[in-house]
């Protein structure tokens, strides 16, 4: 039975269509131990098979373990987004479902067209980060919010280079959700520290970032 079904499709073609350039879906997976792993897959390719200008790559997380390892990929499903194959830092684990199917599909356009978005002074401050970023935005596929949360944190990660944003399903990694103390979504985590509860304007999560970034440089200077 497909996931998406015929009105879906018809709305996603003209989405699709619109790319700008070739992008490849990287999937990391392990059908053993992982409940949404199969899932998240067939979603994957019924979406691939909408377009031309995807491609979808499936890799096993156990047995190709150096390729994880080389994307920064330590939890399974994961999918990450290459054009020109290129990193741009921005990663799904888990199902990219309900809600945050829309962010998959913004984030295809964002990657493809080959810009952030961002606002201009947005842009001055990440081109002079000087140590990396670790953006987790945790969510669940039935958040109107989540996803909106999810693509800001994208952006940030396609505009710099010292910027990883990962969507992370909260239902899927309950050990996560404890170590962080989710109780409501979307939930930001900036370098492991609680950053954001909400949805909050791309001024904030500056903002966020570069605060904790002063926080870590001082601690380290003491």
């Amino acid at each position: 039975m497909a996931i998406l079904g015929q009105s879906d499709r018809e709305k996603i073609r003209p989405r699709l269509a619109a790319l700008e350039r070739p992008v490849a879906l990287l999937h990391f997976t392990q059908e053993l131990e992982c409940p949404s792993c199969s899932v998240t897959r067939r979603l994957l390719q019924e979406l691939v098979s909408l377009s031309d200008r995807l491609r979808l790559e499936t890799h096993d997380f156990l047995s190709e373990r150096e390729l994880a390892t080389r994307y920064g990929v330590d939890k399974v499903p994961a999918t990450v987004l290459l054009a020109d194959g290129k990193d741009r830092g921005i990663r799904f684990y888990g199902a990219p479902a309900g809600y945050e199917f829309n962010a998959l599909l913004e984030d295809l356009s964002m990657v493809a067209r080959g810009d952030s978005g961002l606002a201009a002074e947005t842009r001055v401050k990440l081109a002079e980060l000087d140590r990396p970023v670790h953006i987790e935005v945790f969510v669940t596929s039935t958040c109107p919010y989540c996803p909106k949360a999810v693509h800001l944190a994208h952006q940030f990660a396609m505009e710099s280079e010292k910027i990883a944003a990962d969507m992370v399903e909260a239902t899927e990694y309950p050990h996560l959700v404890r170590r962080h103390r989710v109780m409501g979504v979307p939930k930001t985590i900036v370098n492991g520290r609680d950053a954001v509860e909400g949805l909050v304007p791309e001024a904030v999560l500056l903002e966020t970032v570069l605060r904790i970034l002063q926080e870590e440089a001082a601690h380290e200077s003491r």
